[in-house]
């Protein structure tokens, strides 16, 4: 049994996600971004895994570097919809797991992991160290993750949304100095970090390096 999204589903939220053009303006951002911090990597072939990979949104920007791509999501039409966007044999497989559950990956087996809108869904701290621990066992070196931080003008911003909209989606924020206590815990290092739309947009892409 498929978990998460049906097939026609993942159709449907490929072609609505990004559309209109305050989203379209975000994913334009934050792949401007990644190519930023992709440039701070190591310049040869590398092994990347993409978790949750969703739909292959990054797909064709990380095969464009060269890289063999694992594409790994809990849905199985997500995965493979992201094989099917870009159809690069020999340089791209998926996998169906759930990273809260554990990922079927060995010690080391990655040069760099890219994890992006994933973080501001776990709401516990032991749940997001449990991630970070798996990240950091997984990647010889490299995670590019993306967060929420946490200001007041933005606490505001997702109140009034959630009256007006009657929005159910919720966001853990985190404020700088919890997001750098918690990764060196876990055992990274911040590298570099880049807001999306600074004082407008919570999101942050943060390059993590292991200590």
């Amino acid at each position: 049994m498929a978990v998460g999204f049906k097939e026609e589903e993942v159709k449907d939220y490929e072609q609505r996600r990004y559309r209109g053009l305050d989203q379209w303006i975000v994913d334009w951002k934050e792949k401007k971004i990644l190519k930023t911090l992709l440039k701070r990597i190591d310049n040869h072939p590398l092994r990347v895994l993409d978790m949750p990979s969703g739909y292959g949104r990054f797909s064709k920007l990380l095969l464009e570097q060269s890289f063999t791509l694992i594409s790994c999501d809990l849905s199985f039409y997500m995965v493979k919809r992201a094989l099917a966007k870009t159809r690069t044999k020999g340089r791209q497989w998926a996998v169906v797991a759930d990273a809260k559950k554990g990922l079927p990956f060995k010690k080391d087996s990655f040069s760099f992991l890219l994890s992006m809108r994933f973080f501001h869904h776990l709401h516990s701290r032991p749940e997001r160290e449990y991630i970070l621990k798996q990240f950091i066992s997984l990647s010889c070196r490299w995670l590019i993750i993306s967060y929420y931080k946490r200001t007041f003008f933005h606490l505001l911003q997702r109140k009034l949304r959630h009256k007006i909209k009657k929005s159910k989606t919720r966001i853990k924020m985190l404020s700088g100095y919890e997001f750098e206590e918690e990764i060196a815990q876990a055992g990274w290092r911040l590298v570099k970090e880049c807001s999306l739309f600074k004082g407008l947009h919570a999101q942050h892409i943060a390059l993590l390096e292991k200590n």
